[in-house]
């Protein structure tokens, strides 16, 4: 008898290479979702059940008295499909999110003020509400799945990029190429370091999990790209994918306001998962490298660019306004105008452990 699939959501940025995955796997397949969102890349012969997957009485009038051998819950209320799905499903692989980490959303949590790089699995999780409100629902979602469902398997999803994204990041980049602007503001140097997942290697991972159901039988796992981009390098490969040249402009923090869509968090301070779980255990790699990923992005959006001031950039709250920033961009330069030059009478250098271009000289003109 043919293995049966319920994929909660579907549509999402992960849905398709996830639903695909399964049809290959040889699953028939049933996406339930609300409707409102068609991707032409579901295949006609997987059934669409339209409900609310928020709601708990809708999925269960929804699904009546049917069964799955596995459910994969991407979306919706997570908590209410675990008690819908108890008792008539044989797997269960659900999506959570990293918030549950304690100072994900709120770094000065810690002391020095930073989440630890990198986060692992056991890392200590968000215990208050007064810590962060999110996270703390996250966390007791992430308790009530497993007792539900103790074989369950569990995903913690960090921002995901790629089409179909609903909070666009990599818009607040594309559209000012498109724009022609001629430089671009980062925060400190844009040496940020966040831990994402392009969508297909995020699929990717999760069907490692359904085929190797024993190693992975009541697990969390963190997820991400191998290469943990800066958002420099990520400035810099977009720019690239589009063939576009123009100045990186490094401010403080303190001055970068409109770089703040990109950095989604009040501050500079790292978001870093380790994934040496995932890989050691289920035998991850990426399937598409961060450079190529953030490439099919950029091209995605140049050719589906979001409603202007429409939902995604209502959510990025990136306003656009490169009148302001050519005033930042002047007054910066008239800032930097005034540091003083030829103030050390001995220059600072940067250690005769340095041997880089403009480091210490090799002792030998010849190698031997």
């Amino acid at each position: 008898m043919q293995k049966t699939a319920l994929v909660v959501g579907g549509t999402g940025p992960t849905g398709h290479f996830i639903v695909n995955g399964l049809l290959e796997r040889g699953f028939l397949v049933a996406i339930l979702h609300t409707g409102n969102h068609e991707v032409a890349e579901i295949p006609p012969e997987v059934e669409h059940i339209h409900t609310d997957p928020y709601d708990k009485t809708k999925i269960e009038d929804a699904l009546a008295e049917r069964q799955f051998d596995l459910c994969v819950a991407t979306y919706g209320r997570l908590r209410a499909i675990a008690e819908v799905m108890r008792g008539r499903v044989g797997k269960f692989i659900s999506i959570g999110g990293q918030p549950a980490y304690r100072g994900y959303m709120s770094a000065t949590l810690f002391s020095p003020e930073g989440l630890p790089v990198p986060t692992r699995e056991e890392a200590p999780l968000v215990q208050q509400p007064d810590e962060d409100e999110k996270g703390y629902r996250i966390v007791r979602t992430e308790k009530a799945l497993f007792d539900l469902h103790p074989q369950a398997t569990h995903f913690r999803y960090p921002y995901v990029y790629g089409p179909y994204q609903l909070v666009p990041r990599e818009w607040c980049i594309v559209k000012r190429i498109l724009d022609r602007r001629p430089f671009i503001i980062l925060p400190d140097g844009g040496l940020t370091l966040h831990s994402y997942g392009y969508a297909e290697n995020l699929a990717h991972a999760l069907l490692l999990a359904l085929d190797q159901p024993d190693i992975a039988a009541g697990k969390i796992y963190n997820c991400g790209d191998e290469e943990v981009l800066t958002l420099r390098q990520v400035v810099e490969h977009i720019s690239a994918a589009m063939s576009y040249t123009w100045d990186i402009v490094d401010m403080p923090w303190s001055w970068a306001a409109s770089a703040r869509p990109m950095i989604m968090q009040p501050s500079t301070c790292h978001r870093v998962v380790d994934i040496s779980k995932l890989r050691n255990e289920l035998g991850y790699r990426d399937k598409v490298s961060p450079a190529e990923a953030l490439a099919r992005t950029a091209r995605w959006l140049r050719d589906n660019p979001p409603q202007k001031g429409g939902m995604e950039e209502m959510v990025l709250q990136d306003p656009f306004d490169y009148h302001a920033e050519d005033q930042l961009l002047k007054a910066w330069q008239q800032a930097g105008a005034l540091r003083p030059s030829n103030i050390f009478a001995e220059e600072p250098g940067v250690g005769l452990s340095y041997s880089g271009p403009g480091g210490r000289q090799r002792s030998n003109t010849e190698f031997e």
